[in-house]
Parts: structure tokens; sequence; C-alpha cells
């Protein structure tokens, strides 16, 4: 019920092949009232780039038409319609070239379609339309441009073909572009159809794979103004300074216009093939916007001849109403139609630029090359004209091309009906003279090996803004070594703190997810990045702690010296001759023994020292105790002895108390032996107090030894105390007992309350209360026995008498 829709161009030919092309861009719908019959659609705003397929398609046919080897008597003609960039025009062109411009009532189909194969569509949204109309009649569709990965489905689209390859491969190449610059944080942007929406899916996916996030993904259709103001303040507020739009030709020059109007620039754009080498899209206004812009375009093919039949011969030979004068009425209508293309006569800047040309070429050959094998062409005697071709033959011909054309393109189809990915790396720059350019910066070819795929020459590239040093797009700095990276809650894997690694712990690398811990004897250094020897503690002789103790140590025994000195001078005076002076001078020798061995605990541990100090410990302070003991003993015989008739100090004697104080130390001497011989003590590493730094300290081996050490000194000193105290009253003006008490009273306070000192201790803290527990045990020795008698030696000499220690001086 509906006119005819006539096609654009149109020659006819022994053999027709059609052609869909948006030529116009602009579609204008009539009203639609339902009361009177609709009008024809109108077009308007030439599309350069379709135009140029168009005018490629009729010089590549008109060279095979003169070529006398391939198609020697068969002339080829062609139909081209116009879809207006529509996907409504789309459908009726579709629906035009295959059943041709009139269709009477009465007529039947004879199941023998008017073209042989269709050249297009140009847009995946169209071509996808273009295919599933024609499909269930096997008519072969070949896109010189349609990349949607969707079309690679042979169940879907069995007769589909093109000579281009699937988008597959370009989302995957742009997620290595991506991942090549250190981009982690990107924004995209995709037309809604289905070359937009497949093509993104690929990328994203590809992205995530090389941690790569997308901060927001939107889209828009070039007939939806209110998507396309949301989807540009979407690009004003975000972070991400890197943009990957997978969109057509048609929507990237309304969100270029877009962000020219916001002034929204300093966003690096990566383009896909189908806009990044858009002649029209690069004016003055839109490189403020767009300057520095990075993509896949595809390779710039120069066709010989091209460039001067666009100039003159498509004007002369092909295009209506351009010389003819005797026109049929039906043209003259038409006529009006082609005034905006003629006004482009005089304009052919954008043909060296174009590169979907060869393609648009590439295709045509693969038809003419199959209807040399259907026809079963030969030189010298031509083709067989008689032959009737079915759209399936045509088909299954098509499959098996297999040839090169005259710049060097091998032209085949893989299983899926795509041509091999090559591309080219393009950047938009502007040149010393103004004019701008798509500089070629590299090239991605799925053709070679995985290594040698992808090659860019990064230092010829200009950047957004002119700017030669590459942008930045993270959602968040490097981690530098040290640190590790935390993710933050609710938002991408590319949106982290940087932690500084825990002590103990390093990480010498960028970006890391974890820290490395240390080994045992390791510990992190300050910068977190590598590991170093642990310090090693122990209380050494340069320590503040360490000197102390040595002075003090030094010092008891220089006044243990010094009272010797005294003692041994005054040796002949009662008060050194009472209570047997020898012990006394034991004494004195065993406390020089005392201080000196706490020199033992200072120093590094080692095998030796650790066996030394602990028993050494044990022998000089059980010899000073037993020399306390005699003592004592002494005193409280020497006045059981004073009773009539007792001889108790037979028994009491110096050769008896040597013997007590030989016998004493000689069982501390067998304790001391079995435990250096069953689990003798030994240096150990503890590195459980501190983790940052080893405790070099000696272990007890066996705790069973060390207790029965101190538990028999205890024992000793526990028993000289209670003798001591029960003397403390015996009649006397100079009762050592009363001074021996006091002594062990400190001794002991002493060792009982460094029991949970050195249990609390850590470390060198632990040797230190044990040496201070020594020298403090030494000095109240020596004070409280040898001071009172040094006074009097000194300062009372008058009372270092026989009668005054009797206590037989009379008083006035």
């Amino acid at each position: 019920m509906g006119d005819p829709k006539y096609p654009l161009l149109s020659r006819d030919g022994d053999v027709t092949i059609g052609a869909i092309f948006p030529v116009h861009s602009e579609e204008t719908l009539p009203s639609f009232k339902f009361t009177e019959k609709p009008e024809l659609l109108s077009c308007s705003s030439v599309s350069y780039r379709d135009f140029r397929l168009a005018q490629a398609m009729i010089y590549t046919i008109d060279e095979i038409n003169r070529n006398k080897s391939l198609l020697p008597n068969i002339s080829i003609g062609y139909k081209i319609y116009d879809s207006c960039a529509s996907r409504l025009s789309a459908m009726s062109a579709t629906m035009a070239v295959m059943n041709g411009q009139e269709f009477a009532a009465g007529d039947r189909c004879n199941g023998q379609p008017p073209i042989h194969a269709i050249i297009g569509e140009t847009e995946s949204a169209t071509t996808v339309i273009l295919s599933k109309t024609t499909g269930p009649f096997k008519i072969p569709v070949i896109s010189p441009s349609s990349g949607c990965e969707c079309l690679s489905n042979r169940k879907d689209f069995p007769s589909f073909f093109r000579t281009i390859s699937s988008d597959y491969h370009q989302g995957r190449a742009l997620a290595l572009l991506v991942k090549h610059f250190g981009w982690t944080w990107v924004g995209a942007v995709n037309s809604d159809n289905d070359y937009g929406n497949n093509g993104i899916d690929i990328f994203l996916n590809s992205a995530k794979k090389k941690g790569i996030c997308v901060e927001y993904t939107v889209k828009f259709y070039r007939t939806e103004a209110e998507k396309l103001q949301k989807v540009v303040q979407v690009i004003k507020q975000g972070t991400a300074k890197v943009i990957v739009a997978f969109v057509s030709m048609f929507e990237m020059g309304l969100l270029i216009d877009q962000l020219s109007i916001q002034n929204i620039t300093g966003l690096q754009m990566i383009g896909v093939v189908g806009w990044i080498s858009s002649k029209t899209l690069i004016t003055p206004n839109s490189f403020q916007v767009m300057g520095g812009s990075l993509g896949f375009a595809l390779r710039k093919i120069h066709i010989e001849g091209f460039l001067d039949y666009v100039i003159k011969g498509f004007w002369e030979t092909a295009l209506p109403c351009s010389q003819r004068n005797d026109v049929s009425s039906k043209v003259t209508l038409n006529c009006s139609s082609y005034q905006d293309l003629l006004m482009l006569r005089e304009y052919n800047e954008d043909v060296p630029e174009h590169r979907y040309a060869s393609n648009v070429y590439k295709a045509v050959y693969a038809v003419a090359y199959a209807l040399h094998s259907l026809l079963k062409c030969k030189e010298q005697e031509g083709c067989e004209k008689t032959l009737t071709i079915r759209p399936q033959q045509m088909v299954e011909a098509l499959k098996k091309v297999n040839f090169t054309v005259k710049f060097g393109d091998r032209v085949w189809f893989d299983s899926t009906g795509a041509a091999i990915a090559q591309y080219e790396v393009v950047n938009w720059q502007q040149a010393s003279d103004g004019s701008f350019q798509f500089k070629a910066v590299g090239y991605y070819d799925a053709s070679l090996p995985p290594d040698q795929r992808f090659v860019l020459n990064t230092e010829n590239i200009i950047w957004a803004g002119g700017h030669h040093e590459k942008p930045m797009s993270v959602c968040s700095e490097s981690c530098p070594p040290g640190t590790r990276k935390a993710a933050q809650k609710g938002r991408p894997v590319c949106c982290y703190d940087c932690i500084t690694c825990a002590d103990g712990e390093i990480n010498n690398e960028t970006d890391s997810n974890n820290c490395q811990q240390c080994p045992g004897e390791y510990w992190s250094n300050t910068e977190n990045t590598e590991c170093v020897l642990k310090a090693v503690e122990f209380l050494s002789f340069t320590d503040v702690m360490g000197i102390v103790l040595v002075f003090f140590s030094l010092f008891g025994v220089g006044i243990t010296v010094l009272v010797a000195i005294l003692f041994y001078s005054k040796k002949d005076t009662p008060i050194v001759k009472a209570n047997n002076s020898e012990l006394s001078f034991l004494l004195l020798f065993s406390l020089i023994l005392c201080f000196l061995c706490s020199l033992t605990f200072i120093g590094r541990p080692t095998e030796w020292s650790c066996m030394l100090r602990h028993s050494a410990f044990g022998i000089t302070f059980v010899l000073c105790i037993s020399c306390v003991l005699g003592k004592t003993i002494v005193v409280l015989m020497a006045f059981k002895a004073t009773f009539p008739g007792s001889n108790v100090m037979k028994w009491f004697g110096p050769a008896q108390q040597r013997l007590n104080v030989f016998a004493f130390t000689l069982i501390q001497v067998l304790i001391c032996v079995l435990w250096l011989t069953i689990s003798p003590p030994f240096p150990y590493k503890n590195m459980k107090y501190y983790k940052e730094k080893i405790l070099l300290e000696c272990s007890l081996g066996s705790t069973v030894g060390f207790s029965a050490v101190l538990g028999y000194i205890g024992l000793l000193a526990l028993l000289c105390f209670i003798l001591a105290f029960l003397a403390r009253t015996l009649p006397d003006s100079f009762n050592e007992a009363k001074f021996i008490t006091f002594s062990m009273l400190i001794f002991c306070a002493v060792w009982i309350t460094f029991i949970p000192a050195y249990v609390s201790s850590p470390g060198k803290f632990t040797v230190a209360v044990e040496i201070f527990a020594i020298l403090a045990s030494s000095f109240s020795l020596l004070f409280c026995i040898f001071v009172p008698k040094c006074y009097i030696i000194l300062f009372k000499p008058e009372q270092n008498t026989k009668q005054h220690l009797m206590g037989k001086t009379q008083t006035k």
C-alpha cells in the first residue's frame, strides 16, 4: 500500500549487488495523523564517511567490470539505498533491496531475490536488523564496518560476513591499552545499541581481569537528549581522568558538542574504530575538548585511483541529475534529493583519511570472486550466464574466498565470517601549520604472536590538553614499599588505603596486597622494606646499668679488702681475736668472692659463663653463710661452756669450725656438679618477650638444680638466723650474735624479695636483679658484722680490751 522506495544510486547489470549506507545522518518523520496516507520520510545532513563508502563501492564495481579476467562477460550492477542512520529507514531499505521497487497485488514471489549480495550496513544495530531480515532467505550480507561481537553468532546470522574484525578483539585491545599506561580508574561511555552495549561489555570483562576499575558506565542513544545530559553530568562529576568511549560516530558528535558547550576539558578520551578517525569530528572547537584523544582505528590504506574517481569520475558517471538533461519525470521528481550531495563535488579533503573505503573494496571483490567461482568463469571463454545462483550457493562460495587485493591485503573470512583484527593506534594532534591530524603511534595485529601484537611509541603521543606528560587516572595512589593495600569498604578494588606494614613485617614491592613476616631472628627496618637481624640485648659492661653494677661490685671488693687489711693490722687485738679471727678472715675472703662473682653475670652469655655464674654464685654464698654460721655456733657454744662442768667447747674448736665450713661448702659443690652434669645452664635466645629484639640470656637448664642451689643457701641462712636470734640476749658487752641476726634478717629479706622480682623482670633486668641481690646481701653481711668492729678499732680503741668485751669493767 505504501509508495515504493527507490535506491539513491543504481545501475543495471547482469548481476546486481545491493547496498545500504546511512548516506544522510538525520531523519525527519512525517506527521502520523491516521487520517491520511503518510508522506515519505525525508533525510538530511550528509555523512561524509558513508557517502564515500557508496563512492568506493561504485568505484570498485567499475574496476571489476573493466577486468577481463575476473568476470569477463558479466557486468555488475548495483542498487544503493540510504538508511538515514535510522532503524526505521534501515528496515524500509532492507525490504526494498530484497523486493525491488514495484509489487502489484496479483504478483507472486519467484523465490529469486533481485540482488545477489548486500553490502552494508555500517552500524551494528542496523546491520542486525538487516541480517535478521535477510537471514531466512539466505541472502549474504557483507558489512565493511559493523564490529559487534553479537554478529559472530552463526546460528542467528548464518549468512553474515564482514571485512572488519569483531569488536571482541577491539574490546580486549582497549583494556590492554589502558593497562599499558597504568590507568586503573576509568569512566566508560557507550552507545545504547548493539554496537555499544556488546563492545563495552567485552571491555569491562577484560578490564576486570587486568585489575582496571571502572568508576561509572553510562550510555545514551542519539535520539535521547535527556540521557545525553545525564551522561555529561556524570562525566563532569566523576574523578576518572580517562574516559573509554565505545560509541558510534553519530553519538560521539553529539557528546562532543555537549562537552564543548559545558567546557569540560582535560579528559583523556580513549576511542574506538567507530569515531576515532572521523574527519568530521575534529574541528577547532572540538579539539579544545578532544585534543590528545587516543584510540584504535582501521589501517589507512591508499587505493590507487580512488581519489581521482571521487574528484571527477563519480560525478560524470554515477550520480543522476549531475549532467543529464533528458531525465524521466520520475528522476526529475527525485533530483531535489541529490542537491546536498552535489554540494560536495568540490570537497575531497576527507578522502585521504578515509579508512573504511578499503573494506568496501574488499567486500565487493569478495562478491566478485564468489560469482567467479559459481559462474565457472574462465578468462578466454567467459562465464556461464545461464546458471542460476541461489542465495545459499552464494553464502557457501563466500566462505571459501581467499584472494589478495591490489594494495596487498589478503581477504578471507574466519569461521564467524569476520576478518583478522588489525588496528592502528592514532592520536589526535595539531600540526605546526595548525591543521589537525590522526597521528599513528602504534598498532595492534591479532595475526602476530601474543608478545608482538601490541606496539606503542609513547614518545610521539600528545596527551589531553596538549601535555607531553602522561596523565594519571587512579582511584588511589600507588602504595609504596613498606605498605600494603587495604580495600575501602563498598568501593571497587582499585580504591584502597595504604596501610603501613606491622612491626616485624615487610613489603619491598609497590601496590602489594600483603606484607611478609620476617623470619625468627629478623625484624623489619624502620621503613618496613627489608628484614634485618634483630638487636641482641644482654647486660654488657658498656651499659649504664652494667657500669653502675660493676662499680658497686668493685667498691664492695675494695671495702672488703680494706677491712681485711685493717683486721690483719690489728690481728692481735681482743676484738679481732674474739670469736675466731680465722673465720673472720675466711668470711672476708668469701665476701670478696661474692662481690667478684657478680661480675660473671655481666657480658655476653656463653656456654662457660652461664655455668660459671650460677655455680660460682652458689658456692661462694654457701662459703660465706657457712662462715657466719660457724661464728654463730661459736658464740652460742662459748656461753654454754661457762656453765660448771661443761666441756662443750672441745667439740667446737678451730679444727671443727674449719671442718663444718668445708662440709657445708662441699654439699653445695656436689649439688652444682650434679646440676652441671645433668642439665647445665646454657645461652638462650629469648624471642618471645620482645618481638623486635632478642634477649640473650642464660637458661637455667634444670629448674630443680637452680632451686636446690638457692634452697640450700636459704636453708643455711635460716639456720644461721635462728641460732643468732637465740644468742642475741646472751650477756656480753659486744655480743656479735645481735649483728649476725640483723645481717641475716637483711639477707633473707633480700632473697625473699628477689624471687618475684627475678620471675617478672625481662632480659637484662633479670640479671640486674640477681646481681643486685648478690651485692645487697654481701654488703649487708659486710656492714652488719664488720663495720661495728672497725668503728671500735678506729674510733673507740679504749673499748678494744678483753675486760670490756667480757663486760667486767667497773663503772664510776
